[in-house]
């Protein structure tokens, strides 16, 4: 009997407000939405095993196009079983397209209606991606989730140089559509990104192009590069309604735990953010009673545990002088527990913020926690 083809789907299990309780369906396993995708840029959450990012609550990670392509090669990750095989990840994985690497990364580029030619930060060498080569990447890696080739521009930028961006990135987009159609795999989804800066009018008209190609699902980009917390709000609030209701909703690059909160407070229903395991890296610990930076000299003798509330063991196993001795000492065991905690408390958010909406009491449950998270120790 032949076997039914995987499918990637969207459900809709409960509105509070405009927040979405909601549930993706991919080959891989079903991702519970909101939700909070941890980055392993290069097949690997940093300081962290697999096993960790899966305990903490993690149910999909991103991998990102640019560094895979350069090192160790699409065509290298495909020949040794594929992304998921490679980094011993078996749930599901989204990559970016590379874009906005491409930009803010390579050394030397220029932007053609090809797509861009680069070259590598890592040794030098020239290459060209473009939305065709992008797709395979991505379809070689094997992503559950793929993203359109698009062009991310810093902000403050000109109107005019925004419009022209998001034109251009519109027409990959349809070429994008055309390439996925070819390299990729059953049960395989391709996510279009809306781009248009902080320009209401650019961002209706992106989101309104990009949904005329009835794609699995939308990406808002281009945020989270230097406009603010509050012009971000804003253009979540200018672009979520052009967007169909129907299909998830993914916030590319976002962010602290209270633009998590406000973001799906307006209707998003997926991020990504390095945030958790940087400032881990940095000394800082994201907890139940604000944000710890443990490189401070007032927690030097402090021995309560980093937070008694979390349900990551080293968060409540290790006294926070430890942590700090750890993180002055330079120590990697510092960088590794802090990541550790962070990914759980995120984890641990989006789980508040889903219970919350099921239970209707969204709006209740972000005024008590936003004060809490927000708060510097």
């Amino acid at each position: 009997m032949e076997q039914p083809q995987p499918r990637f789907g969207y459900r809709l299990l409960a509105q509070d407000g405009l927040a979405r309780l909601g549930e993706i369906s991919t080959a891989r396993g079903a991702i519970r939405t909101p939700a909070f995708m941890p980055v392993g840029t290069v097949a690997t959450v940093k300081a962290l095993y697999p096993e960790q990012v899966r305990q903490a609550g993690a149910g999909i990670v991103l991998a990102n196009t640019y560094h895979l392509m350069l090192r160790p090669g699409a065509e290298r990750v495909a020949r040794l079983g594929g992304l998921h095989k490679f980094m011993r990840w078996d749930g599901p994985i989204l990559t970016d397209s590379g874009g906005f690497q491409v930009m803010s990364l390579s050394k030397i580029r220029k932007i053609t209606e090809e797509g861009v030619a680069f070259q590598s930060h890592i040794d030098g060498s020239r290459h060209m991606l473009s939305p065709e080569r992008s797709i395979e990447i991505q379809s070689l890696l094997g992503a559950d989730i793929q993203m359109q080739f698009d062009e991310c521009i810093e902000l403050p930028a000109e109107t005019g140089e925004v419009a022209r961006a998001m034109e251009l990135s519109l027409r990959w987009a349809e070429r994008s559509r055309r390439a996925f159609e070819t390299f990729a795999s059953p049960g395989q989804a391709l996510f279009g990104i809306v781009q248009g800066g902080i320009d209401p009018a650019l961002r209706r008209r992106s989101a309104e192009e990009l949904a005329g190609l009835d794609l699995p699902g939308y990406a808002v980009g281009g945020l989270a590069v230097g406009e603010g917390h509050e012009a971000m709000v804003a253009t979540l609030e200018a672009t979520l309604p052009f967007l169909p209701a129907g299909k998830p909703r993914y916030l590319m690059g976002v962010g602290t735990p209270l633009d998590l909160i406000e973001s799906v407070a307006r209707g998003i229903d997926m991020f990504d953010c390095v945030m958790p395991t940087r400032n881990g890296r940095h000394g800082y610990a994201f907890t139940w009673g604000g944000v710890l930076n443990l490189k401070n000299a007032k927690h030097a003798e402090d021995l309560a545990p980093v937070d008694a509330l979390s349900g990551c063991p080293a968060a409540r196993d290790y006294s926070r002088a430890y942590v700090h001795h750890l993180i002055r000492s330079g120590e990697y065991l510092g960088a590794m527990i802090l990541s550790w905690i962070n990914t759980t408390f995120y984890q641990e958010l989006m789980a508040g913020m889903r219970a919350a909406i099921a239970e209707r009491r969204f709006a209740a449950w972000a005024q008590e926690v936003k004060p809490r998270v927000t708060a510097r120790g």
